[in-house]
């Protein structure tokens, strides 16, 4: 029979993806049909945690780079004191006592740096983490552990296994967004052996604009809406004998879920970026109004737009907190960028009921040392560093964990990468021993074979 003689859609369904003739009357542009592909209960699909959960979802800031904890969160005396005298650690090198005054905030109390005044008006609703450990002083590799708690394997990131867990809330977004991530570091929103529809989806490029991201591929130049939907009919239908000839194959049930995701992203997540509909009352609470707080006030309003949406895991980047010298210009500069669109993100949250399940994570992948032979700058610690929890069932107004009297190593609350991933997911709802998924002959979780759940940051 003479191709010109096929109706366009009987065309379309030979032509799809190159598997030729195929006996497939009626399946495609079927109404009922793509409802009921998009209604099927999938990998995506909400499922219930392990116990009652605190948050519904996870906003990471990540401050690339490892911002110094002694000039941030970590008030200490003896160092501001002793500034100038040879480190005990180190004769060869002097303390180097904070240029930034610390002051107790709230009704609690909390010491905070007047490097982030804007955040220390929330400081009745954080919980510092004084006493966090890693295990390796090198940027890439203590990243890598942040991310996936490991810096020796590649493993899912802690957005992937959370995805794995518990599902997503709005099945036409991905449900691991990370925004703006810096380049090359795929591997910590990745999902490794897991999935690949439980990756983290990037929105933007990290030193670009973020009013300039797009989602590659997002549309289709070529097909209309209704005949994607019927060249899709077509090759899920395929999929699925295949897997079910196969029964399983959790490759293929990630392609027949993300093929499903993508077609239902295209008017989705244009709705989410766009950000038009916010009142200027809401974007100068950001900071958007203001050329230093501008990009990082938006990436933190797309967090909480995401997070509005049910998305359930959402990361935002900012760096270069590496303060090996010109301490005071980078910390400056770096503070003034996050420090009112973070405590925008924190009001804005609340204001619309969002804080108390939303678990906000705020820190580096270390911290610095007490002491530096530039006296300008501050090495790389791994032994003792701050961050902080806000909402989602933590503690507020609380300090946990502290270093000894210079800021060198964690001596009392310590909590390891490990613990810090355990106590994030608990709060999600998931035992981090029982969330596993087998691989390679074993079963596998993000904390492997350590880590405890900080119980005592537990509101």
């Amino acid at each position: 029979m003479n191709a010109l003689n096929y109706s366009r859609r009987q065309m379309l369904q030979r032509v799809s993806c190159g598997f030729g003739m195929v006996a497939f009357a009626g399946l495609c542009g079927e109404e009922a049909r793509a409802n009921k592909l998009v209604a099927e209960k999938g990998p995506l699909a909400p499922k219930e945690p392990h116990f009652a959960a605190r948050a519904k979802r996870i906003i990471f800031l990540c401050m690339h780079g490892g911002p110094t904890h002694v000039e941030t969160f970590d008030y200490k005396p003896k160092l501001q004191a002793d500034d100038g005298k040879p480190s005990h650690k180190n004769p060869n090198l002097q303390y180097l006592a904070s240029r930034w005054e610390f002051k107790q905030r709230g009704e609690s109390g909390l010491w905070v740096s007047e490097l982030f005044p804007h955040v220390a008006q929330h400081a009745d609703e954080l919980c510092l983490l004084n006493g966090c450990l890693t295990d390796n002083p090198n940027h890439p590799q203590a990243l890598d552990q942040l991310h996936t708690g490991s810096f020796q394997f590649i493993r899912p990131s802690v957005g992937a296994w959370t995805l794995y867990g518990l599902g997503t809330e709005n099945q036409s977004l991905p449900g691991f967004v990370t925004i703006s991530p810096k380049s090359g570091t795929a591997r910590q929103y990745g999902s490794a052996f897991l999935p690949a529809l439980y990756q983290g989806t990037p929105v933007g490029e990290h030193g670009k604009g973020i009013s300039q991201a797009v989602v590659s591929n997002l549309a289709n130049p070529k097909l209309t809406a209704g005949e994607q939907r019927e060249q899709l009919a077509l090759v899920q239908e395929l999929n699925r004998q295949a897997l079910a000839s196969q029964q399983v194959n959790p490759k293929l049930e990630g392609v027949i879920e993300a093929y499903e995701l993508a077609f239902r992203m295209q008017s989705e997540f244009p709705r989410v970026l766009d950000t038009k509909e916010e009142t200027a009352d809401t974007l100068k609470v950001y900071g958007i109004d203001e050329p230093a707080t501008a990009e990082f006030g938006k990436q933190c309003l797309l967090a909480r737009r995401f997070a509005e949406a049910g998305v359930r895991y959402i990361e935002i980047t900012h760096g270069d907190w590496d303060a090996h010298g010109s301490l005071q210009a980078i910390m400056g500069n770096n503070s003034r960028a996050t420090d009112k669109p973070i405590a925008g993100l924190l009001a804005d949250l609340k204001q619309r009921g969002l804080l108390k399940d939303t678990l906000v994570v705020w820190g580096g992948e270390f911290g610095r040392t007490p002491d530096d032979p530039t006296r300008n700058g501050r090495g790389h610690n791994h032994k003792g560093y701050s961050m902080w929890l806000c909402g989602g069932g933590v503690k507020g107004g609380t300090a946990y964990g502290r270093t000894d009297d210079y800021g060198y190593e964690a001596i009392d609350g310590r909590v390891h990468t490990h613990d810090l991933h355990a106590t994030m997911l608990h709060l999600m709802g998931l035992d981090h021993e029982r969330l596993t998924y087998r691989y390679g002959g074993r079963d596998f979780r993000l904390t492997d074979v350590h880590g405890r759940v900080v119980k005592e940051v537990l509101a």
